[in-house]
């Protein structure tokens, strides 16, 4: 039975494994999900995945609905490169581990709260909420310092000499700013400038096949601001 990916595009995770599925050829049947249509919450998709998330994996019968874990377990299904989650080194592995967990609450929610805080005001014609998003704005700036003085400090890749399944999820979450003109936040960073640019190179050209959608809202987000906007 063919592989089925639940994804939508817009979805930082959904991208990476997209893109990771894409570099490492393993064939799988697309089953998009229009989360702006509201697609997750139908009673057909709840019975793929009780939580209404995506990205979902349906290895015959077999679900997964974390992309971590749909990660790891493509890695080690399809004996992917040693580079993307190392089998046989157990302390590279680890590294990769612990950027994994500590993205969610850094990389991921600082960068999704201040892209959807712009975006989704914008589409409803209000004006920046400017204290929030100073606020939204310092965090994202934490996590770039983390960065560049922890992560990035003595290698080229997040976690090692090679681009890792960290490099893919941590480029998905920091591009998703440039689509409200934020690349500011990380592009001040040489270092963390640098890193992305290597990544993204690294990664095509599935890197922007897989990002057409994030190029749209930037241009749809420009036309937006030369809107007046309410209060």
């Amino acid at each position: 039975m063919v592989l089925r990916y639940y994804y939508d595009l817009m979805s930082q995770p959904c991208r990476a494994i997209y893109i990771f599925l894409k570099i490492n050829k393993i064939p799988f049947e697309p089953k998009p999900i229009a989360l702006r249509k509201g697609e997750h919450h139908s009673d057909e998709y709840k019975k793929v995945n009780p939580f209404s998330l995506v990205p979902v994996l349906n290895d015959d019968g077999f679900i997964l609905t974390e992309s971590v874990a749909i990660l790891k377990y493509l890695a080690e299904k399809y004996n992917a490169p040693e580079n993307w989650y190392p089998r046989d080194d157990i302390q590279a592995q680890a590294r990769i581990d612990e950027y994994m967990n500590w993205q969610h609450w850094n990389t991921r929610l600082k960068s999704a709260k201040l892209f959807q805080s712009l975006l989704f005001r914008r589409m409803n014609n209000k004006s920046e909420d400017s204290d929030t998003v100073d606020l939204l704005r310092a965090e994202v700036e934490k996590t770039v310092n983390y960065f560049e003085q922890v992560w990035l400090k003595d290698r080229p890749f997040l976690c090692g000499k090679e681009i890792s399944f960290a490099d893919i999820l941590g480029v998905c979450e920091l591009i998703q700013l440039s689509a409200v003109y934020e690349e500011k936040l990380y592009e001040k960073s040489p270092v963390v400038k640098s890193w992305m640019e290597r990544v993204k190179d690294s990664l095509q050209p599935q890197f922007d096949e897989a990002h057409k959608i994030i190029y749209g809202v930037r241009k749809m987000y420009a036309n937006m601001k030369e809107q007046p906007a309410k209060l």
